[in-house]
């Protein structure tokens, strides 16, 4: 017997059923509608009994946390793991992430402001301050006695653990998902849709039910996601308006009121939509190129007028101690002796605050940031993808926390901040620091600089928010990506904003925290599936390279020497 026919072809067939005509025409109604079914029953749930959900809420996510914080801590050092080796492979690393020769279709600076803005952007102007505040204040060495909360000893501490919480794990997360989507819808031809990534493990059963489960729980972790993105971002942008001087929009404690958050979640997904309606190559691109250069220039602004050598040495200190510690961080799990306040029942606590809700945020957000990532690195190699998609993120991410949180540091520590900066609200806290840098200065320039933020954190909402309600609808039309009717993309905006408004309303953050890292839990199996078929399908193709067997859809056609599609005719899909 010949190499042909001990190593087949792969799949390049998957014939999902969409509906011809009709309002949903062009989509998978058994995705779709479902979909729609579970994000309403959510909204209304939320929004008419608040006490209710909120407790059912908090239960699941108790639950959660004390029997699946280990599962997350380990699928995401997991998912670090398959990233690297599939960059350090030859076998893979090369291989072009569409047709062999193919080329891309954006140039480096609109892929990696794509890639940026929608993946991790507008947490940069949230937590960039605030983490590293807020680890200098409290974290497990401090819990443990180790160090003391916002002394200069717990400095290099705090910036340990908010490197590892933006660092490697989370673009790990992405790059899984991006990876596997561009891999098997760019070479294999099949849909750009989650269940695409599964196909060396379940063939073409998942044309079935199966697969629309699959793209359900997709769906809802995308949605839910995004809204914990959204949800800390109207908080910013409301603490924001109220700096620029737009009264009427937060309580008396401060915090954003009831229609503070309607009027930002107008304006918000208002712009969104519209950007939307324009596509991923007009829209999209110009907002991402736009907040990137306001990026950068906020940026500069830390890094000149700032804690210059506060940051330098927060950067690459903090890089050493993080890469030094990651493995055991990757890999530990505090675990609770059940004694409310005890050392070990703290610890087990700050990891469900911090790493696990981290964790389940990044695989919530992953199949919008994947799907995404896999439509704009269309034509680039897998090695390319890794150190593209992977490193240079984390890395912008580190010069962030360094020069924007090492600022706020110094200042409190040694610039007579006198608790302006710390005490102001996670949001606000950007607000307060470059107010108080630029007092001094001029009263205009001041508020200026707000405006700009305010710019910024928006254009960072919008791609956001515009690029899920693409991927969702892409999702819900088994992975098809010309353009979708338009009261889809209207459902799916205002559906977006409902989530976030019943959230916050019902209770806060919080709330959308919680439903996130419920509905993270399902798909960071699916996620881990996804990673295993795509080493699976790697060697594969190492083998079929070796044989002389076709591997990508367009030398596959016609060579399977039987007249039926590859993978059909009752042999393995890989």
């Amino acid at each position: 017997m010949s190499n042909d026919n001990k190593i087949r072809p792969p799949l390049t067939e998957l014939d999902i059923n969409t509906t011809a005509g009709g309002f949903y025409n062009g989509f998978a109604t058994s995705v779709a509608v479902p979909a729609k079914i579970i994000i309403s029953a959510l909204v209304v749930w939320a929004i008419f009994w608040p006490v209710q959900s909120g407790a059912v809420l908090n239960g699941f996510n108790g639950f959660i946390l004390g029997n699946f914080a280990a599962w997350y801590i380990w699928v995401v050092a997991f998912f670090v793991i398959v990233c690297f080796l599939l960059a350090l492979w030859p076998a893979a690393g090369r291989l072009n992430l569409g047709l062999d020769g193919e080329g891309p279709e954006f140039s480096n600076f609109s892929w990696f402001s794509m890639m940026f803005g929608a993946g991790i952007g507008v947490g940069m102007l949230t937590w960039a301050v605030a983490e590293p505040v807020t680890h200098f204040q409290s974290n497990p060495e401090t819990i443990m006695g180790l160090t003391t909360g916002g002394t200069e000893d717990n400095i290099r501490m705090a910036y340990k653990w908010s490197f590892l919480h933006w660092g490697l794990g989370a673009w790990a997360c992405y790059a899984i998902c991006g990876l596997s989507l561009a891999f098997f819808s760019y070479r294999r031809g099949l849909p750009l849709t989650i269940r695409s990534g599964l196909t060396p493990l379940f063939g073409s059963s998942l044309a079935g039910i199966l697969g629309h489960i699959i793209d359900i729980v997709a769906v809802v972790a995308t949605i839910l996601g995004v809204a914990q993105t959204l949800g800390f971002g109207v908080d910013q942008f409301v603490a924001g308006l109220t700096r620029i001087g737009i009264g009427g929009l937060t309580d008396a404690e401060g915090a954003a009121s009831t229609f503070g958050i309607i009027v930002a979640l107008l304006i918000i997904m208002g712009a969104s939509t519209l950007s939307a309606l324009s596509g991923v190559g007009k829209g999209i691109k110009w907002l991402s190129n736009i907040n990137m250069v306001l990026s950068i220039i906020l940026l500069g602004f830390f890094i000149i007028f700032g804690a210059t050598f506060f940051g330098f040495n927060a950067m690459f200190i903090g890089i050493w101690d993080y890469l030094i510690a990651l493995p055991e961080l990757s890999f530990n799990v505090f675990r609770s002796d059940g004694v409310e306040g005890s050392e070990s029942f703290l610890l087990a606590q700050w990891q469900g605050w911090w790493p696990v809700f981290y964790w389940a945020w990044w695989i919530a957000f992953a199949p919008f940031v994947g799907l995404f990532l896999a439509r704009i690195s269309r034509g680039r190699t897998i090695r390319e993808f890794v150190l593209g998609a992977m490193i240079v993120p984390a890395l912008m991410c580190f010069v962030w926390f360094a020069w924007a949180g090492g600022t706020a540091i110094d200042l409190e520590l040694n610039g007579g901040a006198n608790g302006v900066i710390f005490d102001a609200s996670n949001g606000d806290k950007i607000f307060a620091m470059t107010n108080f840098m630029l007092a001094d200065i001029s009263a205009i320039l001041s508020w200026a600089m707000t405006v700009m933020i305010v710019v910024l954190l928006m254009t960072f909402l919008v791609t956001s928010a515009d690029s899920a309600v693409l991927i969702v609808n892409t999702i819900n039309a088994a992975g098809d990506e010309g353009p979708k009717a338009r009261p889809h993309i209207l459902f799916w905006g205002a559906a977006l904003a409902f989530v976030v408004a019943g959230l916050l309303i019902s209770g806060g953050t919080t709330a959308i925290q919680t439903a996130m890292v419920i509905g993270a839990l399902p798909f960071s199996i699916v996620m881990a599936l996804m990673a295993i078929a795509l080493l699976k399908a790697v060697y594969n193709d190492s083998r079929r390279e070796q044989a002389g067997v076709p591997m990508t859809h367009d030398k596959i056609e016609g060579a399977t020497g039987n007249g039926l599609p590859s993978g059909l005719d009752g042999t393995p899909a890989e």
